[in-house]
């Protein structure tokens, strides 16, 4: 009998701990309780700025709750990185960045700063492909064309950049395909190496997707290949690098959310989940089509590894290819 009655009671023991541990293991996702601010550290009206705005209105959507976009632009994008890292870490100001950001701390300007220890890095939420784009009084209708082309030419080829990373790209392509004649050329925006491009002042060039169509749908400019390891949905005639044998090339940019170090974990696992939502929103999908982006969500851990292994690889190529001021 009194067997029993310590049975019960262990019983109920168990059933209250129970239920009151059930919504500490059953805690709802962070949701913000008022509105938050997406830092956007480039211009308006560029792609970065255009994706951002699509993902931040099914956000909205997504929380319930008003998400505003802010372009803080300057120095390669760190003044509005700069403005992310000193704001509370509360969930409220969070920072879209690119891949470039792992290249940030080689970049002579930024005298050593490296953004990234002072960010929790969130999710990626799209990703687009390059292009290798070249001027049609080039020679060469594929990439092996063109290169031997380079090669053999009595002139020397140009590479044109707007960024440290196609920088890199113009080095290594020089070096890995034996083109000793090619001649890097920085530009200080994509305007003017378009037309340069298009004129045949400079002969060649990575570029993004949404910037080439146009003037490869005119025909003032050709797509030798998409840098990747497959074709994209708004140009399946053009080859991939990959598949042209060329798999090294690569230039694949995504776009990604961070917030400052020390943000609550549950905070950055309750905006990640969010963004995965929103990302499947209509608006975004509407405008990642149009922009030939794909849309991806991996978790903050996924998102940290990549953001570790593409840092490690952009210190590799900046020891093989310093910069210069």
């Amino acid at each position: 009998m009194i067997a029993s009655i310590y049975r019960r009671a262990a019983t109920l023991l168990t059933l209250a701990f129970g239920f009151c541990a059930a919504p500490a293991l059953a805690q709802p996702p962070w949701q913000p309780d008022r509105p938050v601010t997406l830092i956007v550290p480039y211009s308006v009206g560029g792609g970065t700025d255009a994706l951002a705005r699509a993902v931040a209105k099914d956000l909205s959507d997504v929380w319930q709750q008003s998400v505003i976009v802010e372009n803080v632009p300057g120095a390669d994008g760190m003044i509005g990185t700069r403005k992310v890292i000193g704001a509370r870490p509360d969930g409220y100001t969070l920072l879209v960045q690119i891949h470039a950001i792992t290249l940030a701390r080689h970049l002579p300007a930024s005298n050593g700063f490296d953004p990234l220890p002072q960010l929790e890095p969130i999710t990626a939420y799209a990703e687009l492909a390059g292009v290798f784009v070249a001027t049609p009084k080039l020679p060469g209708e594929t990439l092996a064309e063109t290169f031997q082309g380079c090669k053999t030419n009595a002139r020397s080829c140009s590479f044109g950049t707007t960024e440290s990373v196609a920088r890199l790209q113009g080095q290594m392509l020089r070096a890995d395909e034996g083109m000793e004649n090619l001649v890097v050329v920085n530009y200080k925006g994509g305007g003017q190496l378009i037309t340069d491009l298009v004129a045949g002042t400079v002969d060649m060039a990575v570029m993004g997707i949404t910037a080439a169509m146009p003037h490869y749908k005119s025909g003032a400019l050709k797509i030798l290949a998409t840098l990747g390891d497959k074709r994209t949905s708004i140009t399946p005639d053009v080859p991939s690098a990959a598949e042209a044998g060329f798999p090294g090339l690569d230039a694949i940019t995504w776009y990604g959310l961070f917030a400052p170090k020390g943000t609550p974990q549950a905070i950055v696992e309750g905006v990640a989940a969010a963004t995965a939502r929103a990302v499947q929103g209509q608006t975004t999908q509407q405008t990642f089509a149009s922009l030939g982006a794909q849309a991806i969500s991996p978790s903050p851990a996924d998102f940290a590894a990549r953001i570790e292994a593409e840092s490690a690889r952009m210190t590799e190529l900046v020891q093989r290819f310093p910069f210069t001021q």
